[in-house]
């Protein structure tokens, strides 16, 4: 499946996001329950989902009351979401909107000029923000996204003026352009606010690249969030599923060659590389200049986390320099993950598989790891036997 997130319209907020997946097929009762639970550890909040029509476009319109918008600071936030659990959400729902939050905390940080420990979340107020991130993120997840092919198209800004706490402020607010370094946007079409910091949040961690152009698919599922306000223009987000035979993307390419680093500095990298985003890292021994050992340090990044990942290596390694080779096309198989589950000693498990596939060909099958080691941990089964069941099942099944 390829996912295309299209603000060029009406721009996105948190609730457009929602509205547009809700759209695509959801159940909305259960999207606000999601919301309504979360969101009530921060405050009283009212959530309601329903069709409306914009500008004779007909969309799912997400609202959102907070009777009390109290300002949190982001650790404190952070703090409360690891302590609740709830059956629908999974822990890669909460670690993904985490990373929406951090997204969040970190403009505001570079913006106000302060750490992201010191700061609060004042515009909307913590249930409010809540409600938006969890609830875009389950929809996400729920819809098999994250392990799509997302798109995003230019972003519509909006213009004219703010008011925020620290007064009048021209559009995009200065979180709202934080955020979107790197991403293509443009001002108007109208003169009011039509991006806001939580849609371009969760816009940036959703996105995997950004065109100008609708890449080549078949269109199967279109969903169109609606904004609140009433405009010249239908105020919605269009978020589009359809299908490609094979897939396409875009990727960088940063490399540095290293003659004056140890092992464990080399492990190290490795592994703060992937946590920040890096698609894949591969460490090269290879001679330096005057026949010194050393390494070949080669990521492969979106383009979009260049300059984040270049600052690290610098930062980690010493080195003087990263080469960095842009825009690299490259052909992908299409992937799903297909969830199967089987009993061990009278328990069902469910195990998670990668397959992927050229057309309606599967070319591979893969349980994910973590998931068996889970399950090979908590059954006290050698690893091998509980990824040679997986793949058992997934074939009894599906082939």
């Amino acid at each position: 499946m390829t996912v295309i997130i299209d603000p060029q319209n009406s721009g996105i907020s948190g609730n457009m996001v929602i509205g547009a997946l809700v759209d695509l097929g959801l159940d909305s009762e259960v999207v606000i329950e999601v919301m309504q639970y979360y969101a009530s550890h921060f405050g009283d909040i009212d959530v309601n989902i329903e069709k409306v029509t914009k500008s004779g476009i007909s969309a799912s319109f997400v609202n959102v009351k907070c009777k009390d918008k109290k300002p949190l600071k982001y650790t404190d936030l952070i703090e409360v979401l690891d302590g609740i659990e709830h059956p629908e959400v999974s822990s890669d729902t909460i670690k993904s909107s985490k990373n929406v939050f951090k997204t969040l905390a970190e403009a505001e940080a570079k913006v106000h000029g302060t750490t992201i420990d010191e700061v609060h979340f004042h515009e909307v107020g913590a249930a409010d923000a809540v409600a938006d991130v969890i609830g875009a993120v389950y929809c996400y997840h729920k819809l098999g996204m994250k392990n799509e092919k997302v798109y995003g198209m230019p972003v519509a800004l909006g213009g004219g003026r703010i008011k925020a706490m620290h007064g009048i402020l021209s559009v995009p607010a200065p979180a709202t352009l934080e955020i979107l370094k790197n991403v293509p946007v443009f001002g108007g079409p109208v003169n009011f606010e039509l991006t806001t910091p939580t849609g371009a949040a969760l816009l940036v961690n959703f996105v995997d690249e950004f065109t100008n152009f609708y890449p080549l698919i078949i269109n199967k599922n279109v969903g169109y969030g609606a904004g609140k306000m009433e405009l010249s223009l239908p105020n919605t987000l269009r978020i589009i599923e359809g299908n490609s035979e094979l897939e396409s993307d875009r990727v960088s390419i940063l490399e540095t060659n290293l003659d004056n680093v140890t092992g464990e500095l080399m492990g190290n990298i490795f592994n703060i590389l992937m946590n920040k985003g890096a698609r894949d890292v591969s460490i090269i021994p290879t001679l330096t200049k005057k026949n010194r050992p050393g390494y070949l340090l080669r990521v492969i990044a979106k383009p979009v986390d260049c300059d984040v990942l270049s600052e690290l290596i610098i930062r980690e390694t010493g080195t003087l320099g990263v080469r960095v080779i842009p825009f690299v096309h490259r052909n992908i198989a299409s992937r799903k993950i297909v969830p199967v589950q089987f009993h061990i000693n009278g328990i069902e498990v469910e195990i998670r598989i990668k397959v992927g596939m050229i057309g309606k060909d599967i070319i591979s099958v893969k349980p994910e790891y973590e998931d068996v080691r889970k399950v090979s941990y908590e059954r006290d089964m050698p690893l091998k036997e509980v990824m040679d069941r997986a793949n058992q099942v997934f074939n009894e099944i599906y082939k």
